[in-house]
């Protein structure tokens, strides 16, 4: 898993499983922690996901909205899609321009 940008918006490649978790999770912290406004989660390079990836992915927005921000979801593949659906949590989590399945 690569991750990379700013307390604004941080990109992911790779698939986000228990592997890649532990990164991520510094990365999405410290950007959650050092920024302010909504921070992007560009998706693009993530073609799948697990159950530890989703976890991750609802404990940041749980933290961005303690700190009053809002963790947007972009670039969300059509299987990451279909993922989200299945756990219903594309009604929870901000997604933009949801992929189309």
């Amino acid at each position: 898993m690569h991750v990379w940008g700013d307390p604004r918006e941080l990109h992911l490649a790779g698939v986000l499983d228990v592997h890649a978790t532990t990164d991520v999770r510094l990365a999405l912290h410290e950007a959650l922690d050092n920024g302010d406004g909504d921070l992007i989660l560009d998706l693009t390079g993530v073609p799948a996901l697990d159950i530890t990836g989703l976890g991750l992915i609802v404990g940041a927005h749980r933290r961005a909205g303690r700190r009053e921000r809002r963790l947007v979801l972009t670039g969300v593949t059509p299987d990451v899609y279909r993922v989200l659906v299945l756990t219903r949590l594309h009604r929870i989590l901000t997604l933009r321009q949801p992929a189309a399945v």
